[in-house]
């Protein structure tokens, strides 16, 4: 036996390698082309729309208003740009049903878009019998009486633990959403009098998913059809309870007119495999699912032989038949870049969430309300036991690890990107040259195209470009059409070679390093990218055009949420001036001569940046900001964001954003980042806490570009609660209405100005300076049989009895992690050193060997003792965990304490509470 210990002591490691997701192996990059030049297609056959179906969205702008904003081009052309753009992308899915397509059968069951759009009652979730929260006092915000907020508080989320106690009820409060509204809790069983199991359908898709149901559909469902005891017949191939026009599945149905988009003679799909034989060619546009931003592509794979195979009733309720990793579904489904940004408008929302009309859409403000945990893991069946699920709940409403798919190995969720002003945010980019070099000089620019060269003057050839940032960190430095298009590989835009470049969720394997996607391969191999590059100016045409501030004043009942003390209002103002604007306004004093702008790009930096920040403490940068901010036109055509790059330690924000590697030189994104960006020198050290002891220590921030976050534009703030980059700090309240919006824009606004109102963690309290988020319960790193290599498999029963540590009955099983462990301790920890030296990397790998054998055996010793004991077993593992840690920063609510006693400049004076109050009342202009 102990000689089997140590032969078997490699197999952690050889695992992550060689069982999750496939051996090393395969195509090279850039040897294979995408599924639309396989069928012989160019960009030339797959045009933009211009039809202005979706006409409504974005406040009904007409052509008349749409020309006024693009006064260089005629009606006629501006009209039809702007038509393209915002079909591009609400619709357009580029392809990328491929990568989705391939996540579903590589997720190990926890990912699958086609049961998202569906309407099973087979899905279901337990959770509350009664409403879940009000919005305090008067409807006006503050917490409900009783708790905090009404919120379920668990280790991750910071919200209140279902407490009816402390809803709302005095009659002015607004009314609370139905039953059944987030009292979601790990409850799986679902016993007592006042829980009850809901059906995850179209019907609470918005409350449940965050997701935006598209108009001029119904949920599919056949009144009193048996579907437990449903199956599939030789006479009734499909089952009797699911939709045989949709080969069984429980999809919505369009009961308004039909969209143009679907019409398969004017947008003919890509014709490859079994499309147009055992499932229809359709359209390159897609079906509407019935969720704004998912569409239904015919999966090209499903011929004769996967049809007979195909058992819709089996593949909502037999594990056994959906936990196979070489399922073919009917339809893959695409996703356009609407997905994560289309949201309802803050100023004419929907009356009810869950029915909007498309007039209360718009293609800006970013799914704020979008549960990723929930969507990434479909199944509520114990998914709190899978580490995997624990990880993905990290993810706060309103924001998802961008870099999820292409991993750095640092968990590091963000919120969507709302996108403003345009016209504003261009302004700003006149002080941030950037130079490129190599394939960064592949981007298009403006001047490449004659419907945007009046924007030429930003870009200067050969090699320089002025750009906005719309990345946290400020990485997207190589000019907005740049930055666009690399979004659309980022979702899986000929996800054929992208997928070469790394291993998916993973990141870096011992002998597979990720390496940069190249722009002029993909001009030679796709022509999906290529169809997509000669539309994204018109994306920028149209958020040129559209993309307006919403106002509070303009909200229904806005008003009353304004100040009437115009002398409070004009102390606001003159805080602002003082303590906020030189982060957060467009419209800046000029600078003095040893303030370069395009000088301080690249090594020289910091440095730059120091002396900017020294300037805005002195009366000679205030006096005139002064002047600036009391204007009555001072909000007009201003981002609010100077858009610098922030460095973290000033800020002290979690610095896992600052930290993330795929912009960095030779990474993924290599070609989509400056030099000036990777040329950045370090900030220097930075202070993160023990998770075990909350002990402080100094963590050197590496350079080459990380360390820095771009200031958030103010642009709406009454309307985007809450706050940081990851919606930390600050209540979630789960409904679009001005009522809800302010209320959780009163108390976040206060934590934000008031630290010490912050939520502490639920181990360490006051040690640190926040809370960590930490796993809910016990769970494992779980992966079914299904989705392990056959030769796995087959010594099913073998491995479970002699591997108990390692495999259980039902597959690979490491763990138990023990509740209460920070997700980001072990989510960041990298598989391969960065280290460049052979010598590093090997002493990397055989460190994380030697952690890995004694985590799974240690962690599977301890699975039947008390909580305690099982933290004592994962406790010797945190040290270890790190020295390699990729971000061992784990409190997520921490940092921008400017004008509070928390700030660490001795050069700043606190606000008084008074000026604070102040403050609010003009950012509530915003």
């Amino acid at each position: 036996m102990r000689i089997l210990e140590g032969g078997l002591g490699f197999l952690p490691a050889a695992l992550l390698c060689t069982v999750i997701l496939g051996a090393c192996r395969g195509p090279q990059p850039g040897s294979v082309v995408d599924e639309a030049m396989t069928a012989g297609l160019t960009a030339k056959d797959l045009p933009g729309s211009d039809d202005d179906y979706l006409r409504a969205m974005d406040r009904g702008l007409d052509s008349e208003a749409v020309h006024k904003a693009l006064p260089f081009l005629s009606k006629e052309e501006a009209w039809k740009a702007y038509n393209r753009g915002r079909n591009n992308w609400v619709v357009w899915t580029a392809g990328n049903d491929t990568l989705w397509d391939f996540l579903a059968n590589n997720t190990f069951g926890a990912f699958d878009l086609l049961k998202i759009v569906s309407s099973h009652p087979g899905i279901r979730y337990c959770g509350n019998k009664n409403p879940v929260y009000g919005y305090g006092e008067g409807g006006k915000g503050g917490y409900a009486k009783g708790e905090q907020s009404g919120y379920a508080k668990d280790q991750q989320s910071g919200y209140e633990k279902d407490k009816q106690s402390g809803y709302a009820k005095d009659k002015s409060s607004p009314a609370p959403y139905p039953p059944g509204y987030y009292a979601y809790d790990e409850d799986d069983e679902c016993k007592g009098e006042d829980r009850q199991f809901y059906e995850v359908s179209r019907q609470n898709r918005w409350k449940y998913l965050g997701l935006v149901n598209e108009p001029g559909f119904q949920q599919w469902d056949l009144k009193g059809c048996d579907w437990k005891n449903d199956k599939k017949t030789d006479a009734e191939p499909y089952g009797k309870c699911g939709d045989p026009n949709r080969f069984g599945l429980w999809l919505d149905k369009r009961v308004g007119s039909p969209e143009p988009f679907e019409d398969e003679k004017k947008y003919p799909g890509v014709k490859v495999g079994a499309r147009g034989k055992t499932v229809p060619l359709g359209s390159y546009y897609g079906y509407a699912s019935g969720v704004v931003g998912l569409r239904l592509f015919p999966n090209p794979a499903f011929d004769e032989a996967a049809k007979k195979k195909w058992d819709p009733v089996r593949y909502y309720n037999d594990p056994d038949y959906y936990n196979d990793k070489n399922l073919v579904r009917p339809y893959r489904v695409g996703m356009s870049c609407g997905f994560c940004h289309v949201g309802p408008s803050p100023i004419d929302p929907p009356k009810d969430p869950e029915n909007p009309e498309w007039k209360n859409l718009n293609s800006n403000p970013g799914a704020q309300y979008f549960w990723l945990d929930r969507i990434f893991f479909w199944n509520p069946y114990k998914r709190h036991e899978n580490f995997i699920y624990q990880l993905f709940h990290t993810s706060l409403p309103g924001s998802l690890d961008t870099s999820l798919v292409s991993s750095d190995n640092i968990n590091n969720p963000r919120t969507m990107n709302a996108v403003y002003s345009i016209a504003a945010r261009l302004k700003m980019a006149e002080f941030h040259p950037e130079k490129l070099t190599g394939g960064e000089l592949n981007n298009k620019q403006f001047n490449d195209y004659d419907r945007t060269k009046v924007l030429s003057k930003f870009f200067t050839p050969p090699d320089t470009v002025l750009t906005a940032h719309v990345l946290k960190d400020g990485a997207d430095s190589v000019g907005i059409l740049g930055a666009l298009n690399r979004v659309y590989l980022n979702i899986g835009l000929f996800s054929e070679e992208w997928l070469l470049h790394f291993k998916p969720l993973i990141g870096n394997l011992p002998g597979k390093r990720i390496t940069p996607i190249e722009i002029a391969v993909l001009e030679k191999t796709s022509t999906y990218w290529n169809a997509n590059v000669a539309q994204t100016p018109d994306v920028a045409l149209f958020f040129l055009a559209g993309a307006r501030p919403d106002y509070l004043k303009d909200a229904p009942g806005g008003k009353t949420h304004l100040a009437t003390d115009q002398n409070k209002l004009n102390r606001g103002k003159i805080v602002f001036a003082e303590t906020c604007a030189r982060c957060h306004s467009g419209k800046q004093p000029p600078a003095p001569p040893e303030i370069d702008y395009a000088k301080c790009g690249g090594p020289g930096y910091l440095d730059c940046w120091n002396r900017y920040w020294a300037w805005t403490k002195t009366e000679a940068y205030k006096k005139p900001m002064r002047e600036i901010v009391m204007r009555s036109d001072f909000l007009e055509d201003n981002f609010l964001s100077t858009e610098l790059r922030v460095p973290v330690t000033l800020l002290d924000t979690n610095a896992c954003s600052p930290l993330a590697t795929n912009g960095i030189r030779n990474n993924i994104w290599d070609n989509f980042t400056s030099t000036t960006y990777k040329d950045l020198t370090a900030v220097g050290k930075f202070t993160v806490h023990n998770p075990k002891t909350g002990e402080a220590w100094e963590y050197p921030m590496p350079g080459n570009g990380r360390g820095y976050t771009r200031p958030a534009s103010l642009i709406s703030l009454w309307s985007t609660a809450p706050y940081l980059l990851n919606n930390a700090v600050g209540p979630f309240y789960g409904e679009p209405s001005v009522e809800a919006r302010m209320a959780s824009f009163n108390d976040s606004i206060q934590q934000m100005l008031w630290p010490e109102k912050r939520r502490k963690d639920s181990l360490l309290g006051d040690k640190v300076p926040g809370y960590m988020q930490r796993t809910t319960t016990d769970s494992y790193l779980r992966v079914a049989w299904g989705y392990l290599p056959g030769k796995f498999a087959v010594f099913m029963d073998w491995l479970s009895d002699w591997l108990p540590w390692l495999f259980s009955k039902n597959g690979l099983e490491v763990g138990p992690i023990p509740a209460g462990t920070p997700v980001g301790l072990l989510a960041n920890l990298p598989l391969v050193s960065d280290g460049t030296r052979f010598p590093e990397r090997l002493d990397h790998f055989e460190r994380l060997k030697q952690l890995l054998k004694k985590a799974t055996k240690d962690l599977k010793a301890a699975e039947k003792e008390s909580p305690e004991k099982k933290r004592e077993a994962f406790a010797n593992l945190v040290d270890p965990l790190l020295e390699l840690s990729k971000c061992p920063d784990f409190v997520v609510n921490r940092g921008h304490y400017f004008g509070t006693n928390y700030f660490k400049d001795k050069d700043e004076v606190p606000l008084s509470d008074d000026d604070k109050l102040a403050l609010i009342e003009f950012l509530k202009t915003f």
